[in-house]
């Protein structure tokens, strides 16, 4: 708003403005993200390949490295069995390496198999975590990958935790009591017991490790990689950062250390709220590129005669919010709800996205909750939208009154200016009064969008019809007849029925509006709905179909403001 005296231009081109800018960010998710999107499925899928070589945890201060291990350790396992896992733990090295997620398919087909999660060392995509102990000085023999543990039961079930002893041969005896719950905690609580002849110091550890091939293909909407919470901040570093940064260590810290993909996380937990020490790092593994976060406590100092113990826990699951929730509070996790990546307007996505999950556990359906949401959002903005349309109303009445001000006032633009703004305070309209409702819509919208976006509730979740999974677009083409023609068709051609009914009510939203005085910019608005059908074509049906019913809405919420300023003499 240059000038006073063209606020009714000024205040298309912020419209304009917004909806470019929207326009970009859409851009970039169909052109950018997409593509990136498809690559990184592909490498989820491609968990279940062929051998490859470990690595060890970080030594603790002062403690040796456990020594790199080529081959795979053989050997019975323990099985894990849960309503949400599936796995096994070796006996040899008692590691979590083999782990799938019950409740979550690869596919809606009912016979595609569990999503992975974990897998051994010697797969080109090892995945995997450990806790154990490092010695406090080379005398001292601790368990590692080699130790072979007895056990007193080939099940880890919720209700039935498995326990693991281990003698050293010198008077040190380890038990590892490892319970899971039936959701994705395991807990794994270790006590060491001295019956040699001289107090050991130990040091208690965790890691998650595992291969990555890192493309830089990356939902720019959300992080995947190392991240935790360290006195209650979380940090989240990049693959790259570690790559050409080096590690990233945190001292004397308290919180949770992990890492995560979109909708997957792995996470460590010390119990008892102690301090740790954390690293993030990244090596080689042969000729893969290897990443890890791992962290230590404080040391066990165990004298002659006496036992100590430690607890740590294993996130390793799907990265559910009220479970995330419930495991905050049971256990005093900071900030374990921020693994979902929220954005920097976490106090209005996740309460969005709490009201959308409150409407699905009424109706069932994700697809219905999103168009329960909208409606209560246009509620809520409804007196912002009656005021902006009411002031762009005002100030259009205004306009032959300001175009005589302009023309008597050509040569003198500080008194044109001051006789404008008498004007509006005369007719007591504000000019500002119809830009800022809009611009308060709009962080609405990103942190919708991003809900949609990154929550994993959303993922293989059915609406009606063809919309068997509202993650993904609609799988429809009008270029194929719907399928009836079969053609490898380009991918910016592929516009599906709900893409569609969302262009339709674009056109018919914007027959409602006045019609711009520019023509420039009027031939832009026409051409808008179009530029986004072929943008939202690629996007998850959720958003499309929120994008079609909010614009529905919207369509009533104008005809009705409409003719309540036709009676106010406004139109």
């Amino acid at each position: 708003m240059t000038s006073p005296t063209q606020t009714g231009p000024d205040l298309r081109n912020l419209i304009v403005a917004i909806v470019l800018a929207t326009a970009i960010m859409l851009g970039w998710q169909y052109f950018y993200e997409r593509p990136h999107q498809q690559v990184r499925l592909a490498q989820e899928r491609a968990q279940m390949a062929a051998l490859q070589k470990e690595a060890a945890p970080a030594a603790a201060p002062a403690a040796p490295h456990t020594p790199m291990v080529e081959e795979e350790e053989a050997g019975p396992r323990i099985t894990i069995s849960s309503p949400a896992l599936h796995g096994s733990i070796a006996l040899t090295g008692a590691r979590f390496d083999a782990l799938t997620l019950a409740q979550y398919r690869e596919t809606t087909a009912p016979d595609s198999p569990e999503v992975p999660l974990l897998n051994r060392s010697g797969h080109p995509n090892a995945y995997f975590a450990d806790i154990g102990v490092l010695p406090g000085s080379d005398a001292v023999r601790v368990p590692d990958r080699h130790t072979v543990w007895k056990a007193d039961g080939t099940e880890l079930a919720p209700d039935k935790p498995v326990t693991l002893t281990w003698h050293n041969g010198a008077g040190l005896t380890f038990i590892k009591k490892i319970a899971l719950d039936e959701h994705y905690m395991f807990t794994v609580t270790t006590t060491v017991k001295n019956t040699g002849a001289a107090p050991v110091k130990l040091y208690p550890y965790g890691l998650i490790s595992r291969n990555y091939e890192d493309t830089g293909k990356h939902f720019a909407m959300m992080h995947e990689g190392p991240l935790g919470v360290m006195n209650e901040v979380l940090d989240d570093v990049t693959y790259k950062d570690l790559r050409e940064d080096g590690a990233h260590h945190y001292a004397d810290a308290h919180g949770w250390i992990g890492m995560t993909d979109k909708y997957w996380l792995t996470a460590l937990i010390p119990g008892d709220d102690a301090r740790f020490d954390g690293d993030f790092k990244h090596f080689k593994r042969g000729e893969a590129d290897a990443y890890q976060a791992d962290l230590r406590t404080t040391a066990l100092d165990i004298p002659v005669g006496e036992s100590a113990s430690f607890t740590m826990r294993l996130f390793a699951g799907a990265k559910v919010v009220e479970q995330l929730d419930a495991y905050s509070a049971e256990y005093n996790i900071p900030l374990f709800d921020r693994a979902v990546d929220f954005g920097s307007l976490y106090f209005l996505t996740k309460p969005i996205f709490q009201l959308m999950n409150y409407f699905h556990g009424i109706v069932g359906n994700f697809g219905i909750a999103i168009l329960l949401l909208t409606v209560v959002i246009k509620l809520v903005l409804f007196p912002l939208a009656h005021k902006s349309m009411t002031a762009m109303a005002r100030t259009k009445q205004l306009m032959p009154k300001m175009k005589e001000i302009k023309e008597r006032y050509a040569n003198d633009k500080m008194k044109m200016n001051q006789e404008v703004m008498a004007l509006y305070k005369r007719e007591k309209v504000n000019p500002a009064a119809g830009c800022l409702p809009l611009l308060l819509q709009i962080p609405v919208f990103y942190s919708l969008y991003r809900v949609l976006f990154v929550t994993i509730e959303m993922r293989q979740a059915p609406f009606f019809g063809w919309i068997h999974d509202l993650s993904v677009p609609d799988p429809t083409n009008i270029f194929t007849a719907f399928g009836y023609i079969p053609w490898g068709v380009p991918s910016f051609l592929h516009l599906g029925v709900w893409p569609l009914v969302m262009c339709a009510t674009m056109v018919i939203q914007q027959r409602l509006n006045p019609k711009p005085a520019d023509e420039v910019q009027a031939m832009v608005m026409n051409y808008m709905p179009f530029m986004f059908l072929f943008l939202f074509a690629g996007f998850p049906a959720g958003l499309v179909i929120y994008w079609a019913w909010n614009n529905t809405l919207t369509i009533f919420q104008m005809m009705y403001i409409n003719t309540h300023l036709k009676k106010k003499g406004l139109r």
